[in-house]
């Protein structure tokens, strides 16, 4: 490589180096990187603007403004309460009910938004029935991170599949005649709870009915409740049918929050929802600054061409053997993820693959492997997700007590390798297996 290609690559390495460390605010950090490749001459300010995918931006701040009435609805309280009634009031089976509701609404809205939006209702329900609450905090922080990658909306990495290779709404449920993120996931997902039910919540038989637990379970405002979910729905059908409108996924859903705070607002006094001021305060520009700093910093590696270098290291593996290349790819992502931030792992190694395409390795099996190990490993530790650093704060918090890595990892480990062998298999056998040679 050339001179500035290595000093790119260092400025890399160590901005992400320092992002894992933690020891200044990451956002800080990857502008820093920014401004650094920017000082140096590895690319122009003009560059690192356009080299950030804005209509993934767009994606991610409508949906979250759209989540952030959502969670004013009083939505998530009630189902939780259905949830305690569908459990039956058996302790084990709500942890469950409750992880599939973070993992269903995680598909739509961002992970730690729902961790935010289930853990205030979860946590009195956990205390009503003398439930450890690290444990079912932890759950739903898993399971809200597991599923976001099931559909385009809920997290990240699918919105940078889709800005890389084109993924659209559909396709993550249905692609090339076979299933693709959305079943494989689900039932990953199934089989992961029941084995972390047989793991650490099968034998607690304390029951409680739903009238015992203090908690609210109306709805404010089923007006504003309805024009909330009725909004969001259509911004999803919408971002399903992008083809046939012809415009940007990001456009979709950026007309569907605007339209929502319209109506909202010209609705005023008559409808109990919250200003447009305070869903904004509550967004996390901290997070829309550190994606935005994120694709400059992936950036600057594909113009000085180190991505494709890379590729062109990898080819070999990746065309004489695909399931082999596979299997590396997968098993080595997931410790990799659990120590470093996914995102940006995912979308470094995402144009690498693309770069792959060229020497004739198919690069779908690759990229839907990547997505998979890359969202799934993130769970074994807090360093790989902030959502997991989220439910954790609020089990500190909560507890008024440091929980220890041990007792972390006893959970994240089996939930994380189950899942990733699960979905290792079927990814295999559905993704892999068929375009070998």
């Amino acid at each position: 490589m050339e001179p500035m290609a290595w000093a790119a690559l260092t400025v890399f390495v160590i901005t992400i180096i320092v992002v894992i460390s933690n020891k200044i605010d990451s956002t800080v950090a990857a502008l820093t990187g920014v401004a650094v490749m920017i000082w140096i001459g590895v690319m122009t300010e003009v560059d690192a603007f356009g080299f950030v995918d804005w209509n993934v931006m767009a994606i991610l701040v409508s949906i979250w403004i759209i989540a952030g009435y959502f969670g004013k609805t009083g939505l998530p309280g009630w189902l939780s309460v259905q949830a305690l009634r569908l459990s039956g009031g058996h302790p084990g089976l709500l942890v469950m009910v409750l992880s599939v509701l973070a993992g269903v609404i995680s598909m739509f809205v961002d992970n730690v938004v729902t961790i935010l939006m289930l853990a205030p209702v979860a946590i009195p329900l956990a205390r009503a029935m003398r439930l450890p609450l690290t444990p079912v905090i932890l759950m739903i922080g898993f399971s809200a991170n597991f599923m976001g990658t099931a559909l385009l909306l809920g997290d990240l990495p699918p919105q940078m599949l889709h800005s890389v290779s084109g993924a659209e709404f559909m396709d993550f449920i249905w692609q090339f005649g076979r299933p693709s993120s959305f079943p494989i996931l689900m039932v990953t997902f199934a089989i992961t709870l029941g084995a972390m039910y047989a793991y650490g919540f099968r034998g607690k038989r304390r029951s409680l009915g739903a009238a015992q637990a203090d908690i609210a379970s109306n709805i404010p405002d089923p007006v504003f409740a309805g024009i909330v979910v009725a909004w969001f729905l259509l911004t999803v059908v919408g971002m399903a049918f992008r083809e046939a409108l012809d415009v940007k996924l990001g456009f979709i859903a950026l007309t569907g929050a605007v339209t929502l705070v319209l109506v909202l607002e010209l609705a005023g006094e008559r409808v109990k929802s919250p200003s447009f001021e305070e869903i904004i305060q509550e967004l996390d520009w901290r997070a829309v600054f550190f994606y935005v700093a994120l694709f400059a910093l992936v950036g600057g590696l594909e113009k000085m061409k180190i991505l494709e270098d890379l590729a062109h290291l990898l080819i070999p593996l990746f065309r004489e053997n695909l399931a082999l290349g596979a299997t590396l790819l997968y098993w080595v992502t997931v410790p990799i993820v659990g120590i470093v931030e996914h995102d940006a792992y995912i979308l470094t190694f995402l144009y690498t693959i693309r770069d792959l395409e060229s020497a004739g390795v198919p690069p779908w099996p690759l990229w839907w492997m990547l997505v998979w190990s890359g969202t799934l490993g993130s769970n074994l530790t807090v360093a790989g997700a902030p959502a997991l650093y989220v439910a954790l704060n609020i089990c500190e918090r909560e507890e008024s007590r440091k929980v220890s890595l041990r007792e972390f990892l006893a959970w994240s480990v089996p939930f994380t390798l189950v899942a990733a062998a699960v979905c290792y298999v079927l990814g295999m056998l559905i993704w892999v297996l068929p375009y070998v040679k």
